[in-house]
């Protein structure tokens, strides 16, 4: 037997597994932070990596290449110039070498890159 003021697991206080009159589950919390996690990391990639790859006009006039780590080509009218680009939310922002210059173009939903509202630039579809 142990001594009253001695402290052990037999005499130590129990935690209780229930706060007011509902019960915790621990399962359902580990869940919930799972979904939260998956969410973050689909927006995350929606926005930033997911533009990588080639996007086109719909006549085949225009070819944007990005890719990963920040570097860009345009293809237009047979010439090509590289280029640097960052997403930030819903803008990728490009910048060019040569007559191109900088634009921005906004991500649509539908992953399409709409160009700069005064520009001649058709959206742009990933192939």
């Amino acid at each position: 037997m142990s001594d009253p003021g001695t402290l052990s697991l037999k005499n130590a206080p129990q935690q209780s597994s229930t706060r007011g009159s509902k019960r915790v589950w621990p399962g359902a919390a580990v869940g919930l932070n799972l979904a939260i996690l998956l969410v973050i990391s689909a927006n995350l990639v929606g926005c930033s990596g997911g533009v990588t790859g080639t996007y086109t006009a719909p006549n085949g006039a225009m070819t944007l290449e990005l890719k990963s780590g920040g570097d860009a080509s345009v293809t237009f009218a047979g010439q090509t110039a590289p280029c640097k680009y960052t997403v930030s939310g819903s803008t990728l922002s490009l910048t060019c070498q040569g007559q191109a210059g900088a634009m921005n173009f906004t991500i649509q939903k539908d992953g399409s890159l709409a160009g700069p509202p005064d520009s001649f630039f058709p959206p742009l579809v990933k192939k």
